[in-house]
């Protein structure tokens, strides 16, 4: 080999980008074998991860994505240019049926038959579900996720979890397949899936790696990056008020939302919802993708996907909501809101009585809030009574999620109160701004409502919100205690009264 081929080897060994556009041969949804130049979701998720592996050495990460988006392509590819260039390593895919296993190894074996002499490892024993290759000791095995032993005898370094929201005995995965593969660097673990649902394993991993709680980063992937997910309009199109409104959040194109209209239309066969249908298997956002069949959602996704994107500035009084930590895996959470404008969030994971009361008194001192409000149900109590020794009464109010509404003739309780108005303030006609989270966004977007047999308006307890596997929305119910209490501020000229109602007029 000359020094110009060395050169090219270690190019090919080095960059995937590259690689993968030289080296590798993909099938396109028209049935063409054609060279594999990487789409924008291919090169979001692998910038993301190579992001990760610079700043950690390896790759914990988990992706959520639409329908035939080449989450799966991608991996395959990554996985098969780490294998054929490295000694002594293994990959190994695991996905929910037979069908998909095979679909994955046919995959990487036209990878492997259309690779370059160059770069192309030598084969030694092969069969349907595994590719060795002899010089290197290394190999690439696929399984399926309903035997509950694949993969638990095995020492792995690259490891694929497809469609993993669909596996069967997906607990027992995590315990057998997933111990295989050690905790050192040049390792990567990537689990992807649409959504189904959730409380199962793969939304539990999800909630944990956007909340920031594991070691897994949470990717995801909006349909509408997809360039061929378009349809050439009819004759009498019209956009509707709902398809105008996803337009200007989202920067749609009619072509885009006639693709959409046709979907949802072939998801409504045989009396299903086909926009909600379309919500999970053709997601905008993460919130939209993890429906609840027979559940009604408060607070909808886009509405705060347009909070997120707004940008404004915040006039009125600063109220600040503070949401200690019950038990468990509870955060307490913390947000600052001027009028039209929220901010600031802070969120501290098993912390004391004593701590969280000692945070808040200095932000209180370096702040000055005209309002600190506190939920006091468990740790808050002992929270609120610590700023009152503090001799912090004048700006410390004491709010009780389980207590009387404000208006007990429409709402069965204060937090209920507060989270509708905390819904018509995201909802209303003035544009608001929130922090631009997906921990924030989740939270809003989890808890379902219903109204008892007075037709009092009810919000989902964190308790049956648990039940259901859905996280408690910590920081929303921050948020939401910044519409608690009236806030009285005496100027020098008049007496400002900002009540609950105001919210809707920007204070």
């Amino acid at each position: 080999m000359n020094e110009r081929e060395k050169q090219i080897r270690q190019k090919l060994k080095d960059d995937f980008e590259h690689y993968s556009s030289r080296c590798l041969k993909i099938r396109t949804k028209a049935g063409k074998v054609l060279s594999f130049g990487l789409n924008k979701a291919q090169l979001y998720i692998h910038d993301r991860l190579e992001e990760q592996l610079s700043l950690t050495g390896k790759i914990r990460a988990i992706i959520l994505k639409g329908r035939q988006q080449g989450a799966s392509t991608y991996i395959e590819g990554r996985f098969y240019w780490k294998v054929s260039h490295r000694k002594g390593v293994r990959a190994f895919i695991l996905t929910h049926d037979a069908e998909a296993t095979a679909n994955l190894f046919e995959m990487a074996e036209r990878y492997h038959e259309n690779c370059p002499n160059l770069v192309k490892p030598t084969t030694g024993a092969s069969n349907a579900k595994e590719l060795a290759f002899s010089k290197q000791d290394s190999g690439y095995k696929v399984g399926t996720a309903g035997n509950k032993g694949v993969g638990r005898s095995s020492t792995i370094q690259y490891f694929h979890g497809s469609e993993v929201a669909f596996w069967p005995h997906a607990s027992e995965h995590a315990k057998g397949v997933m111990q295989a593969i050690p905790d050192d660097k040049d390792t990567e673990v990537i689990l992807e899936s649409t959504a189904n649902g959730i409380g199962n394993y793969f939304h539990q991993q999800w909630q944990q790696a956007e909340a920031g709680e594991s070691e897994y980063i949470a990717i995801f992937v909006p349909w509408f990056w997809q360039d061929e997910y378009r349809k050439p309009l009819s004759k009498d199109f019209e956009a509707t008020d709902e398809e105008i409104k996803l337009k200007d959040i989202y920067d749609l194109d009619d072509e885009q939302i006639m693709f959409r209209r046709f979907k949802i239309t072939e998801l409504s066969a045989d009396g299903e919802d086909g926009s909600n249908s379309f919500k999970q298997e053709y997601p905008m956002t993460a919130a939209e993708a993890f429906l609840v069949s027979g559940g009604d959602t408060l607070i909808q996704p886009n509405v705060v996907t347009k909070a997120r994107k707004t940008k404004c500035f915040g006039v009125g009084p600063l109220k600040i909501g503070v949401d200690p930590a019950r038990f468990g895996n509870d955060k307490t959470a913390i947000i600052r809101r001027r009028g039209r404008a929220a901010y600031g969030v802070e969120t501290y994971a098993k912390r004391s009585t004593m701590e969280i009361a000692g945070i808040v008194s200095t932000i209180i001192k370096e702040e000055s809030p005209d309002q600190v409000a506190i939920d006091v149900g468990g740790l808050g109590a002992g929270v609120y009574d610590r700023l009152i020794e503090l001799g912090q009464e004048d700006v410390v109010v004491a709010v009780n999620f389980g207590s009387s509404a404000l208006d007990s003739g429409r709402y069965i309780n204060r937090r209920a109160e507060m989270w509708w108005e905390m819904g018509s303030w995201l909802a209303g006609d003035l544009p608001v701004m929130i922090p631009d989270l997906n921990s924030l966004h989740s939270d809003l977007c989890g808890p379902q409502y219903t109204h008892d047999s007075n037709s009092r308006k009810q919000l989902e307890s964190k308790e049956a919100m648990r039940k259901r596997g859905v996280k408690s929305p910590d920081e929303a119910d921050a948020l939401a205690l910044t519409f608690a209490e009236p806030v009285r501020i005496v100027e020098e000229f008049d007496i400002i009264n900002t009540t609950v109602g105001d919210a809707k007029a920007g204070y």
